[in-house]
């Protein structure tokens, strides 16, 4: 069902863009969206994901840097069957992480320091299980397509809403002005909204699938409560700076309030718990163990670039 509606919402916000490129410039705006969308996505499918992780000044990683974190994705992706992601660190004291690329063969996990510094071992697992459920399931490259068409939107009402509409092959125009100037405004906006939409819808299937990779929901549900926590009280100045990255994150990086619920591109934590919760009252098979080095080092998950910080295990 979350697999069709995705589809669905996929299908009408292309259907949206052509629309919008028909009513600003006729059967040539329309084939300007067809030439535009289909430019964009494929340059999204082949560099979105290294252009989100120099966004975010992500650095990699690899089982000498961080042996716990490298081994716990390690673990994650043997169990779900899949090639093992690059893992990167990113350094911001906001807990957080998110899972990019094109496909489970193309994949990267990047976690905040954060995180590492914040949760437990058993939550973090918890977090990595979700993010991979993403990759194992391409929602990276499902989501990225959603923000590459909602972006095209917001650049093609601009354009055209300044240029005042386009004609029909009579000459008569398609729009008024003042109609153009709306759809400026609301076209943009209508197409965020089924953006968050499918990221939301994916959300719930990532922590599904997350829980059950692990065999444990509450591990990811008591992850949600200290993410909420934490994303509410630190912020995160590499996600402020790039706020279309945000709908990316497991949960919602950005700071705002009132109306901004209305636009966030995650669902409420308190849905996302209880839905966990209530998973962890079915069978789902053994849990796995996340492992433990025979000696934990100072930080078990590499020292920070120049302060070191004692781990949460160390």
């Amino acid at each position: 069902m979350n697999f069709m509606r995705t589809a669905v919402l996929l299908a009408a916000l292309t259907a949206f863009f052509l629309v919008v490129g028909y009513l600003l410039g006729g059967q040539t705006g329309l084939l300007l969206a067809l030439v535009v969308a289909v430019g964009m996505n494929l340059f999204a499918y082949w560099n979105s994901d290294q252009m989100v992780l120099r966004m975010s000044n992500a650095r990699e990683v690899g089982p000498a840097d961080a042996p716990e974190l490298y081994g716990i994705v390690q673990q994650l992706a043997q169990r779900a069957g899949m090639p093992m992601p690059r893992v990167y660190i990113i350094d911001e004291d906001q807990p957080n992480a998110f899972a990019t690329g094109r496909s489970p063969e193309h994949a990267a996990v990047a976690v905040n320091s954060g995180l590492l510094r914040l949760l437990s071992r058993e939550e973090v697992t918890g977090v990595l299980a979700h993010e991979l459920s993403h990759v194992r399931h391409r929602d990276t490259l499902t989501m990225t397509i959603a923000a590459t068409l909602s972006g095209a939107i917001g650049m093609l009402a601009s354009f055209g809403g300044m240029l005042g509409g386009g004609r029909d092959e009579n000459g008569n125009r398609l729009m008024s002005p003042i109609a153009s100037i709306a759809a400026m405004i609301l076209a943009p906006l209508a197409a965020s909204l089924v953006q968050m939409a499918i990221s939301r819808s994916r959300e719930f299937e990532a922590d599904r699938g997350g829980a059950e990779l692990t065999g444990n929901p509450l591990w990811l549900a008591s992850a949600l409560r200290r993410l909420e926590q934490g994303t509410a009280q630190i912020p995160n100045e590499t996600a402020e700076a790039h706020p279309a990255t945000a709908h990316m994150y497991i949960a919602n990086p950005l700071s705002g309030g009132g109306l901004a619920s209305l636009f966030a591109t995650h669902p409420s934590m308190d849905e996302r718990v209880a839905r966990l919760e209530a998973m962890a009252g079915r069978p789902l098979g053994n849990a796995m163990e996340t492992p433990r080095p025979a000696a934990a080092p100072a930080s078990p998950w590499g020292a920070a670039p120049q302060t070191p910080r004692k781990g949460p295990w160390g």
